[in-house]
């Protein structure tokens, strides 16, 4: 079903929306980004349609909504356990196409792979229903059409606004019935980006030897990575996490379990009993984390980790291009060919 209405009418639908949603999308958040007195485009809650950033890269993902920084997993006294209980209100999120394929990646690792779904995170998952942002031209970090990220169907609903004007294509039966009689009925599909500025060459899985495990490139970021883990956080598809016991007193029989965030390239994640630790060096990381985007995790799921959103190259601190250590990965791959 595709619709046109006004923005003052899109209110009303997302005021009668609120009544059984909570709706997030990328909004601008006030004094919280890097530098002083500086803004930042985060996902947050929304009231209304003009709260919604639509020409602006949010700098963190809306993954948090679905996999919490921190999410209390269950409590605990002396002799009872009892897990955590989440919000009876379903969600609705605004969100670009590469991040719907960064969520799908999430499905991946959380509800399909091995035996048992995780519940905690499909609790959360099963509540969302995609609303579309249509994106046809991406930033200038971009490079999902590489990624096979710029399209997808699976949402409830796509937007485009243009002018004073949104343009709709509802596909979800009850989304639809908040729309009735508060629109004009048209025939409308979104367009997608075709081209980044960046292209990125993905390397063949199967090329990728120990001896390039083994190739001075990953020195390079050794010299240069500091370990903060902001592309680990920023990422939609990065999933790590730790475990974390918070006690309510001090003879540690009352608290509860937590999950927390955690990355491949924050100092303590491969800590092990012992004092033994794995990947010391920043460019092991940089490998490790190359390696998962790339390869390991295509040759499990059938497709790229990475969905080419650039939040990582956007927020590193060192300005290390993920994009452009694929593209050095896939020279190194094809000079060894050549030889």
């Amino acid at each position: 079903m595709g619709v046109k209405m006004g923005f003052e009418n899109f209110n009303k639908v997302l005021d009668s929306l609120k009544e059984n949603y909570k709706i997030y999308g990328p909004k601008n958040i006030e004094s919280k980004g890097r530098f002083s007195d500086t803004d930042v485009v985060g996902y947050g809650e929304i009231d209304n349609f003009d709260e919604i950033v639509f020409d602006k890269k949010s700098y963190f993902s809306p993954k948090e909504i679905i996999h919490p920084i921190r999410q209390t997993l269950f409590y605990f006294t002396d002799g009872e356990v009892k897990e955590s209980k989440v919000d009876d209100k379903k969600v609705i999120v605004f969100l670009r196409p590469c991040d719907i394929n960064g969520i799908k990646r999430l499905d991946s690792i959380f509800l399909q792979n091995g035996p048992h779904e995780d519940v905690y995170y499909k609790r959360l998952r099963e509540k969302v229903k995609f609303f579309m942002i249509e994106c046809t031209e991406g930033f200038d970090s971009c490079y999902c059409v590489s990624m096979e990220a710029n399209k997808t169907d699976n949402y409830s609903l796509a937007i485009r606004v243009n002018d004073n004007d949104v343009y709709l294509d509802i596909q979800d039966n009850e989304i639809e019935s908040y729309f009735n009689e508060n629109g004009d009925e048209i025939d409308f599909k979104p367009d997608y980006i075709k081209e980044n500025k960046i292209e990125v060459n993905i390397p063949d899985p199967e090329s990728l030897t120990n001896e390039v495990f083994e190739n001075p490139i990953w020195k390079e970021y050794s010299q240069r990575c500091i370990g903060c883990g902001r592309c680990n956080t920023s990422c939609i598809t990065c999933s790590c996490f730790s475990m974390q016991d918070v006690f309510y007193d001090k003879n540690k029989k009352v608290g509860e379990r937590r999950r927390v965030w955690a990355g491949c390239h924050v100092d303590g994640f491969t800590d092990m009993a012992g004092g033994h630790t794995f990947r010391e060096k920043y460019g092991d990381r940089m490998r490790f984390k190359t390696m998962h985007k790339i390869n390991d995790f295509y040759k499990r799921f059938g497709f790229h980790m990475c969905v080419g959103c650039g939040r990582c190259t956007d927020v590193c601190p060192q300005y290390i291009s993920f994009s452009k250590c694929i593209n050095k990965l896939n020279q190194i791959v094809e000079g060894d060919k050549n030889e």
